[in-house]
């Protein structure tokens, strides 16, 4: 790997710590917003040249903002497909930034600039898209940072602005706010107790979505999901983040009172699936990286639970990324085979729950 992710303030990992409101349920906030410049072709209908135009006056501004001053630009397009997976491992970046599918092919001057929490996507599906990542539950903290960037580009930037249909973007359902927020958080006890279906059936009744993991078009594993705004027009940034966070804290009180459920009327089988799931993951030899996301996701239970004292909620957020291919290759320094990932993975996730139990 020739990409140096140390390049990245933290790594861009900060938002793993678990410092967060609500972090032993909810792991992370994202605030995105996107951005077109006025003078520019829209991505869809954009050519090479043009790509490089909005990214040299994207970084040009980026450099009197206060937040990414002196931020590191990442030409995606200049990186290997491994080094590509790692960033979208680790949420610096989209599936479509990242170009992760069959063709392989990124669009020219594709880039990142980042300080680790606060960056900016550059010729993604729009020309920009501002965002934020944070610990637990943030949705006020992420938005008040991102707002700041945004003032700050704005300043240097004409950006495509209708006065009825507020912010241009390539995709209508981004259009007005160009606001998208999301909350990534861990709900086993609504699922074990078989209430989840009506949970999101109602979220999607008052204008939220649910995704996995990595968002749109991903699944979901290990009972982690992605709730956020299914609309952008019509309502202020504020009135949006109120809603969500509303709806959230709802969702958080349910899960809450799902694990007192379980707590109360199961003890012995909830305490019985939380040890086989840290068993496993203790002394398995072979894991593949959907049953290392559901026995995470057993064992992130037990600690919730008070059942299990000598794990932290951080080491499991960190299993949750550095399990992953991408991670597992650059733990290894070499490229991995299917059948070696199932092994490495293993011996990695045994090495660190090792590390924690001896500290």
């Amino acid at each position: 790997m020739t990409f140096d992710i140390n390049l990245v303030p933290d790594g861009g990992m900060s938002w793993l710590d678990a410092s967060g409101p609500d972090g032993n349920i909810v792991l992370s906030t994202r605030v995105r917003l996107a951005r077109n410049l006025d003078d520019q072709p829209f991505t869809v209908r954009s050519g090479s040249e043009d790509n490089q135009v909005v990214l040299d006056q994207v970084e040009r501004a980026s450099r009197a903002s206060r937040q990414l001053h002196d931020a590191p630009l990442i030409r995606i397009d200049h990186l290997q497909a491994n080094e590509r997976q790692l960033l979208h491992e680790r949420h610096l970046i989209s599936r479509e930034l990242a170009e992760l599918g069959d063709d392989g092919k990124v669009r020219t001057a594709a880039a990142l600039l980042t300080d680790g929490s606060v960056g900016m996507m550059v010729n993604e599906e729009d020309h920009v898209r501002l965002q934020c990542l944070k610990s637990g539950f943030s949705l006020e903290e992420a938005y008040s940072d991102l707002e700041r960037l945004d003032a700050d580009m704005g300043a240097q930037l004409a950006f495509a602005f209708h006065e009825e249909f507020g912010y241009l973007t390539s995709c209508p359902t981004n259009a007005g706010t160009g606001l998208r927020a999301s909350v990534l958080i861990h709900l086993p006890g609504l699922v074990l107790t078989k209430e989840i279906a009506k949970v999101l059936q109602g979220l999607s009744q008052v204008g939220l979505t649910f995704r996995g993991l990595y968002g749109e078009g991903s699944e979901v594993v290990g009972n982690f999901f992605q709730l956020s705004n299914q609309t952008t027009l019509g309502k202020s940034e504020g009135e949006l983040l109120e809603h969500l966070g509303d709806m959230v804290r709802k969702v958080i009180e349910y899960e809450q009172q799902a694990r007192h459920v379980l707590q109360r009327d199961a003890p012995t089988v909830i305490a019985d699936k939380v040890w086989r799931a840290y068993g496993l993951l203790k002394y398995a030899r072979s894991l593949s990286f959907e049953e290392t996301m559901n026995l995470l996701s057993g064992v992130r239970l037990g600690v919730g639970l008070n059942l299990i004292s000598d794990i932290s909620v951080y080491t499991l957020n960190k299993l949750l990324i550095f399990a992953q291919p991408a991670h597992l290759a650059m733990s290894e320094g070499r490229e991995l085979g299917d059948s070696e990932l199932a092994v490495v993975r293993a011996a990695y996730t045994r090495q660190l729950l090792e590390e924690e139990a001896t500290r």
